[in-house]
């Protein structure tokens, strides 16, 4: 086990070239051709380091999933157990612009600065919330762990280092079972949990032992948000559309859309 500094020393370092130079040695395992800089400002440095410090994180390794808005690195706490750690970037715009309606609406979150950083803070919380509230209720999504200004940590969906296969990419044994299971945890977080999940796809559903694990939250809304029945019937549709492709025998929409919101039984 490495030995760690304290929150209060990182501050001493003048230069953050310093602070990349020391983390890249004691803390950040990257991968041949990974740039700390690109993705650990000073902030996020600090951030990590109070998780470290907290007995979170031990080590960062290589990135496992990026995208626009934020990049996943496997990580291990210091009892050896793997780790997702969501690094959401903080110089995206277009992030920013994406994000606002999502959160404008949330009344969780009406009191949130509207500047960048302050944005995607609330987003890395907003995602942590709906985890938690998601893994509580019985919906299998990656369990979070913790959650600090930009970067949330949760289990690591996979093994031994090598991540689960999104849905997009896999041939279910049983693709029927598949789109059951699912279905039944739109309603449970729609009864249940008063979320829609708001982006679902096979694009954000893994598959682990023949089991669906739902991820990317962060855009999941309260019932109450003014958007929550439209991304519901784009939620419904999207998983219809996937998998007619497999030769499942999907449900009529609205019969899905009556099942989850009137809480029909006959299904």
């Amino acid at each position: 086990m490495i030995k760690l500094m304290s929150p209060k020393k990182i501050k001493d370092f003048r230069k953050d070239t310093e602070l990349y130079s020391y983390i890249g040695k004691k803390f950040v395992k990257l991968e041949e051709g990974e740039v700390l800089e690109e993705v650990f400002d000073k902030p996020t440095l600090m951030t990590l380091y109070r998780l470290m410090n907290k007995g979170v994180i031990e080590h960062l390794f290589g990135v496992v999933k990026s995208g626009k808005e934020a990049k996943i690195y496997r990580g291990i706490t210091p009892n050896g157990e793997e780790l997702a750690v969501k690094i959401y970037l903080t110089v995206s715009a277009e992030f920013r612009r994406g994000m606002l309606p999502y959160i404008e609406g949330d009344i969780r979150f009406s009191h949130v600065k509207r500047d960048t950083r302050s944005l995607i803070y609330a987003w890395a919380v907003k995602e942590f919330r709906n985890l938690k509230k998601a893994w509580e209720i019985g919906v299998r999504v990656p369990k979070p762990y913790a959650v600090e200004n930009n970067v949330l940590v949760m289990e690591f969906i996979g093994k031994e280092g090598i991540p689960a296969p999104l849905l997009k990419d896999v041939e279910p044994s049983n693709p029927q079972k598949i789109y059951r299971k699912l279905l039944d945890y739109i309603k449970t977080l729609y009864r249940d949990g008063e979320l829609v999940h708001g982006d679902l796809s096979e694009y954000n559903i893994m598959v682990l032992d023949d089991e669906p694990v739902i991820f990317d939250m962060s855009q999941a809304v309260l019932l109450s948000h003014p958007m929550a029945d439209q991304l519901l019937k784009r939620d419904i549709l999207n998983l219809n559309r996937f998998f007619k492709k497999l030769g499942v025998k999907t449900k009529p929409e609205n019969e899905i859309y009556g099942w989850i919101v009137e809480n029909e039984s006959k299904f």
